[in-house]
């Protein structure tokens, strides 16, 4: 008898997960029938065609509907599994988060040793350039924005203006005074901050979706400041010619008088490569010791009651107005040390990379990571910006979709996918759960004085 009720039950979750499939197919179909199925060419008289893609289509839609057969599948399973103690989960959490980081930090330390080892100083320059250098900017993006929006929750949607100001405002001091890389970084990073404190002053009494109209404005007032302003920002051209970042005065060139003439070695772009990472990772890591320390003082404790209460911290006595202000301004300081080393390390800036798409893949970083998290936000970095340049790795795909696929004309569709996946698993983030800022180890007694009925 048993086996014949498990029998019928794993037939009915079956016929359970193929109903899913299906629907999940037909609702796949019908989204990508315009999107993929179809694709307008011009001929050779300049006019426009309509082409048909079934075999991607088909392939697309088969995607999914195995996707979803799974993980129909996979939920049935978990249903009947006993389920395990939340001490037991929990004891593995704080287990793996105390393992995870010192393993993280030295990966990240030895990233280019091992990109040199594997694939040798010829392939080390891409892998240690888009992947590494243009992971850590988001990272530090990611973190800054953490700040206004995850500790303080103020909706930011215009946080790439304060990445534009850092960016200009070095590009700009550099080509006109000639000051260093070291003297220019915290000046870009006060004055993306004095932009954060403007920003903050009229959103005061703001909340909710007015406050992220208003910064979404802001961010768009920037961009066209920069493309309307030609005398200074040269407007659509950008500016370009902007100087690089030495080696305490030694430049990465091949002259007598450059970093591997100095030191004796042979000349290879990847010395300014793995300079440049090291950079931006200590400046990543800066951002992340001082947002840590920045939670357990005062401050850190009202943003966060301001997150969580705005009236409730109001009657605590804590000063909102305080509070917002330097929220915008921590975060638009990082930002601003962001975009300095951006123009540092481009050599070329222009607004087209200050666009509203930035801000919103810097905030996606930070809710898919996890609101408040630190590790979840190098997380959905890594995920995010990796896999989107991961896409350009994926020429073997025309193997089986064609000559005429592009993976790269998907970046977007991917994250999309990406972002609705991880809504569905994990709403809050990929981690939701956030260490106290303040944590009492020990009981203390109160003093008699301070008790009403005596000592406590």
């Amino acid at each position: 008898m048993p086996a014949e009720t498990s029998g019928r039950e794993v037939a009915t979750d079956l016929a359970r997960a193929v109903k899913d499939a299906a629907l999940a197919a037909l609702v796949a179909f019908g989204l990508f029938l315009p999107l993929v199925g179809f694709k307008t060419v011009a001929n050779m008289r300049n006019e426009i065609e309509l082409e048909t893609r079934w075999p991607l289509l088909f392939a697309l839609v088969a995607i999914v509907a195995v996707a979803r057969f799974l993980r129909a599948l996979m939920l049935a399973r978990r249903e009947e599994r006993p389920r395990v103690p939340r001490e037991r989960t929990a004891a593995f959490s704080r287990a793996f988060s105390r393992s995870f980081t010192p393993l993280a930090l030295a990966f990240v330390v030895l990233y280019p040793v091992l990109a040199l080892a594997i694939v040798g100083f010829g392939g080390a320059v891409k892998w240690v350039d888009n992947f590494g250098i243009q992971i850590l900017i988001y990272v530090m993006l990611g973190w800054g924005l953490n700040i206004v929006v995850g500790l303080a929750g103020l909706l930011d949607l215009g946080y790439v203006a304060f990445y534009a100001v850092g960016a200009y405002s070095y590009a700009l001091l550099a080509k006109t005074f000639g000051f260093s890389f070291l003297i220019l970084l915290p000046l870009a990073g006060m004055l993306a901050a004095f932009w954060g404190v403007l920003l903050g002053f009229p959103v005061l009494r703001l909340r909710g979706d007015y406050l992220a109209i208003v910064t979404l404005a802001f961010g768009e007032i920037i961009r066209l400041i920069l493309i309307n302003w030609v005398p200074v920002t040269k407007g659509y051209a950008g500016i370009s010619g902007i100087p690089r970042p030495t080696f305490f005065g030694l430049p990465f060139t091949a002259s007598d008088k450059g970093f591997a003439a100095f030191f004796g070695i042979e000349f290879s772009p990847v010395h300014r490569t793995i300079f440049l990472y090291y950079l931006i990772l200590s400046l990543a890591l800066l951002t992340a010791y001082v947002t840590m320390r920045l939670r357990r003082l005062p401050v850190g404790r009202a943003w966060e009651a301001l997150r969580e209460d705005e009236i409730a911290c109001r009657a605590l006595g804590i000063n909102t107005t305080n509070t917002k202000l330097t929220a915008f301004a921590m975060g638009g300081m990082f930002a601003g040390f962001a975009g300095s080393f951006f123009a540092a390390r481009q050599g070329f800036i222009s607004p087209e990379s200050f666009t509203f798409l930035e801000s919103a893949t810097i905030l996606s970083i930070v809710v898919l990571g996890g609101m408040g998290s630190q590790i979840g936000v190098a997380i959905a970095a890594i995920v995010m910006i990796g896999g989107t340049e991961m896409t350009r790795e994926l020429d073997f795909l025309k193997l089986v979709f064609g000559n005429d696929f592009d993976p790269t004309q998907y970046r977007m569709l991917l994250f999309g996918f990406a972002m609705v996946a991880i809504m569905i698993w994990k709403p809050r983030g990929l981690i939701a759960t956030r260490e106290p800022s303040a944590v009492f180890r020990e009981r203390r007694t109160i003093a008699a004085d301070l008790v009403k009925e005596g000592r406590g």
